[in-house]
């Protein structure tokens, strides 16, 4: 640090010190939270890629089963423990076509939402 104190001046080197231990806290900080928001957003992304998959599945079942009002979700694989899926149905206007919607929740979170239709 050239300028600050004069080499023959009690205490430069301490100061020294104290600024490189600052300047590494800083840089050692910026870098831990990079890696943090990064885990972060893997985490988010596999969330959302399990819940599309979980959506997924859940809808070929739907449509592999005879036409109804309801339908109860197919069973999720332990895999993929924390997630639930919820099925709901609405009859169209001439009651041959449905639409379904595959709700997918993590740990009773919101997560993927997934809409088609049906048809008898």
């Amino acid at each position: 640090m050239v300028g600050i104190l004069k080499r023959g001046e009690k205490g430069y080197l301490l100061i020294e010190v104290l600024i490189s231990i600052v300047l590494l806290g800083l840089l050692v900080t910026g870098f831990l939270s990079a890696v943090m928001g990064s885990t972060n957003a893997m985490f988010t992304a596999d969330k959302l890629a399990t819940a599309k998959n979980v959506a997924e599945t859940q809808m070929e079942y739907v449509k592999k089963q005879q036409f109804a009002t309801s339908y109860t979700p197919a069973p999720i694989p332990p895999e993929y423990n924390g997630y639930s899926a919820l099925v709901t149905t609405q009859l169209m206007r001439d009651h041959n076509i449905e639409k379904v919607i595959i709700l997918v929740k993590f740990n009773n979170t919101d997560v993927f939402t997934l809409e088609d239709y049906k048809t008898k």
